[in-house]
């Protein structure tokens, strides 16, 4: 089952060298997210084959414009293409209200409902659970209210080992099975060990996003052995006074964070404008943390079960 994070923008404050304002696609096993909507975000969903009617739940992290600009122009477009399903958007307070005046001041009643979860930076809140994942945001060190979010999918099944099933199990010892019990006889005797017919569950992913943030230790306990951490680093190194004073991160400090958080993959975006090139954003990230990649728009991160 797929648990992917397609990049849709990479850069901070303003457009620049082809890089677009931050939004990232992420798929997990039956579910479609929308992780931020900057400016030019559907185009950005439409030149990547992603199917914007499949999300049914946009997170939004701040109320910075880079973060949330189209997000008004995807909903309008919902409305247009006749969906019906609702949308849940979560996002910090006055969200719903730039949506609600947009909406009054256009005369526009949508097809479908908006259903606002309002997010607290202040603490760690679950914000959506099923049978497969939960989600749930934790606080950010930003200028303005600011929240990451945790996706995690939940601890699998126990797997059958076909090859080595006997043919005439019945459907309650398969079931059995499949809860970790051991098959017995009438008589209460173990007959098949359960260790000897199944395997063990398959690996449950997480992925810890971190959009706009100055270096803060105190997000470690919320991405603690996360699978991947993208990780905001808006300057190389040179400028760290600069990301102290705007509440921003350096390559050298997302990649501190990924060690101390021992995370398997570290992703880093959310560039600077004054940067054409971001190759040395790799290169100095990796002498702190190997195991680091760009965010590139239009690539898929692939996390492995």
């Amino acid at each position: 089952m797929p648990f992917s994070v397609k990049i849709l923008g990479s850069n901070s404050a303003t457009p620049a060298y082809g890089r677009n304002h931050t939004a990232q696609f992420i798929q997990i096993q039956k579910h479609t997210f929308l992780l931020d909507c900057g400016e030019g975000t559907q185009l950005q969903l439409a030149k990547y084959h992603c199917k914007a009617q499949k999300i049914n739940h946009i997170f939004i992290s701040h109320l910075h414009g880079d973060h949330y600009l189209g997000l008004m122009g995807l909903i309008f477009t919902m409305h247009l293409l006749r969906r019906e399903k609702d949308l849940n958007i979560y996002g910090p307070q006055g969200l719903d209200e730039i949506i609600t005046l947009q909406l009054k001041y256009s005369a526009s009643a949508l097809n479908y409902k908006i259903r606002f979860h309002q997010t607290d930076s202040t603490k760690t809140e679950l914000l959506f659970a099923d049978d497969t994942i939960e989600i749930s945001s934790f606080p950010l060190n930003h200028r303005i209210p600011c929240t990451g979010f945790l996706f995690k999918e939940k601890p699998k099944p126990i797997r059958l080992h076909k090859e080595r099933l006997p043919a005439d199990l019945t459907l309650l010892q398969i079931a059995t099975l499949k809860k970790g019990g051991d098959i017995l006889n009438e008589n209460g005797e173990v007959i098949f060990k359960n260790s000897d017919l199944t395997l063990p569950p398959r690996k449950s992913r997480s992925y810890a996003y971190c959009s706009d943030t100055k270096y803060d230790e105190t997000i470690l306990p919320y991405i603690k052995d996360v699978d991947l951490l993208y990780h905001e680093a808006t300057f190389l190194e040179a400028k760290a006074i600069w990301a102290e004073k705007t509440f921003h991160s350096t390559t050298k400090e997302a990649a501190t964070i990924a060690k101390k958080a021992n995370a398997g993959l570290l992703a880093i975006g959310h560039y600077s404008a004054r940067y054409k090139d971001v190759t040395p954003f790799l290169e100095e990230a990796k002498q702190h943390f190997d195991n680091t990649i760009l965010a590139i728009e239009g690539e898929s991160i692939e996390i492995e079960d």
